[in-house]
């Protein structure tokens, strides 16, 4: 008995240090966020308690919120049925034995690591409308196709996805991956001998296991597209007219541009709720044993 509450506490003061740091920089911060959402702050001279008016204000009289609030469903949709798709279909590809595919891997996961910011300089240039390399190439196979890719409200948010899929197929390629090759060899070929197609192997046997890969790039894509700032930040700042405009990226414009502190960290808030109503349940759902 004594041996193990020894080893107890030498567990409990090797976690210490950890979890100080959790509380820290992760914890105390959302309750410090949540307690300033419920103010009136410039950030810099007194607060006035306002209780639950910032949320009140936002859901009702603020059409920027809602529009920001409707981008960012748009956003998750796009990247659930067309991101995971495409790396779900790349790893399947770079899963099969050729020549050359430890170079295609790293090509394709190559965009992941470039800074995201950076991401959205490349891709001004390409949708430039006089210069861009998309209008130029319409233009040298003679077509009179042209299009202000960005500065369009109705094409822009769908413009600046394409380049931020670009950067992110990269990462659920490698976990989608790394599920592909966990799956029994012996499986497949006892499908295979028993006559099952290739399509029929994919869908019934080789999907149902990679549920624990779908768990996690479902959930780490969704949390990603409910933060995306950088690329819309740097390609449009949320224009043209909000139509590019994310949670995110109004959280920004309202605690560092208009000094709206209480504002903004309620749209913070807002966006941590939204990402645990929707993870949390998922995950539980899809994570739990038959």
């Amino acid at each position: 008995m004594g041996k193990r509450n020894k080893s107890d506490r030498s567990a409990f003061l090797f976690l210490l240090p950890a979890g100080i740091i959790y509380l820290s920089v992760i914890v105390v911060p959302v309750f410090y966020s949540f307690y300033i959402s419920l103010f009136r702050w410039n950030g810099i001279g007194d607060k006035k308690f306002l209780g639950l008016q910032n949320y009140i204000h936002l859901f009702q009289s603020d059409p920027i919120f809602l529009i920001s609030i409707k981008n960012n469903l748009i956003w998750i949709a796009l990247t659930i049925f067309i991101t995971m798709t495409v790396s779900l279909g790349f790893a399947v590809i770079l899963n099969k034995q050729f020549r050359g595919r430890t170079f295609f891997r790293g090509f394709f996961y190559f965009p992941c690591v470039i800074a995201p910011i950076a991401v959205s300089i490349i891709w001004r240039w390409v949708y430039n409308p006089n210069i861009g390399f998309i209008n130029q190439f319409f233009k040298a196979v003679g077509s009179d196709f042209s299009q202000s890719w960005i500065s369009d409200p109705k094409v822009s948010i769908y413009a600046i996805f394409a380049a931020a899929l670009w950067q992110a197929v990269g990462q659920p390629m490698i976990l989608f991956l790394a599920g592909l090759q966990a799956v029994p060899s012996d499986v497949l070929e006892a499908s295979r001998i028993d006559g099952a197609s290739g399509i029929k192997q994919f869908f019934l046997i080789t999907v149902p296991l990679l549920k624990e890969s779908f768990v996690i790039v479902i959930a780490t894509l969704i949390v990603s597209a409910m933060k995306v700032f950088d690329v819309i930040q740097g390609l449009t700042g949320g224009g043209p007219n909000n139509a590019t405009q994310m949670l995110s990226t109004y959280m920004y414009s309202q605690t560092f541009q208009y000094n709206n502190v209480g504002v903004g960290t309620t749209i913070a808030c807002v966006m941590v709720f939204m990402m645990l109503v929707v993870i949390v349940p998922y995950v539980l759902f899809t994570a739990r044993e038959d």
